[in-house]
């Protein structure tokens, strides 16, 4: 991993010069959760400005970064850094805490986020993700093998999200989801059974055993029923605080 963000690095420093501020590693390559067959390396590039022709530079070192099978790295001024922890304050609150600086000065870790911002953003993000999670299963659901795979899929995404709901009631909280799900359940009074086994599923270490108790059917309501019951958790602290 460190090789070719190394290389990602050089491309960058030559393509944007002294207008790149700093590069900065983010997600699970910054938490020591990443797994190479299906984790991202999130990386946040900080600019002076961003003009055209700064897209254009990057064009290139973006569609190599993507054809080894990462997302695009997010661009932002200091200046945008610096005003945007309101409209994305689950992320900040994550690239503040857990990140890697791989060029230039540090922009992040002072970064203040307001609580009220960050309340209310995890909890539209558990709700909006909760509504996706049900019109999707309402299309698969004669189809076992594409409902087991969505519930495999949308469990890294809950994992963050019910991380955020612990830290929102005051419980420190490492990044690694089996440790985020135990510690959910014993907060909130969740089921972990089902995450478990559907982590399990999502990392490719199920047995055929594994497989067979991982009836989507069985899952899916007890899954919904555990997101609802962290949902009303993170609305009830506007009324507790």
């Amino acid at each position: 991993m460190q090789s070719v963000l190394d290389e990602l690095v050089a491309k960058l420093t030559k393509a944007l010069g002294s207008n790149l501020v700093s590069a900065v590693l983010y997600g699970s390559g910054a938490t020591g959760d990443h797994h190479g067959n299906y984790s991202d390396l999130n990386i946040l590039c900080v600019l002076a400005e961003i003009t055209p022709a700064h897209l254009a530079a990057t064009s290139p070192v973006f569609h190599w970064w993507q054809q080894k099978g990462n997302p695009s790295p997010l661009l932002l001024t200091e200046h945008e850094v610096q005003t945007s922890t309101d409209c994305f304050a689950i992320e900040f609150h994550d690239i503040r805490e857990h990140h890697k600086l791989l060029h230039g000065r540090d922009v992040v870790s002072s970064l203040e986020v307001d609580r009220t911002f960050y309340r209310a953003q995890v909890e539209r993000e558990l709700r909006s993700k909760l509504l996706r999670l049900r019109q999707k299963a309402s299309g698969v659901l004669a189809d076992a093998t594409l409902l087991r795979r969505l519930l495999a899929d949308s469990i890294s995404t809950f994992c963050v999200l019910f991380r955020h709901a612990l830290i929102l009631h005051g419980v420190e909280i490492g990044p690694r989801k089996r440790e985020v799900i135990q510690k959910a359940a014993e907060r909130f009074g969740i089921d972990p059974k089902p995450f478990e086994l559907l982590l399990t599923l999502r990392e490719g270490q199920s047995s055929k055993d594994d497989t067979r108790k991982a009836d989507p059917i069985v899952l899916l309501p007890v899954v919904l029923q555990a997101i609802g019951t962290v949902i009303d958790a993170v609305d009830g602290i506007d009324r507790i605080s």
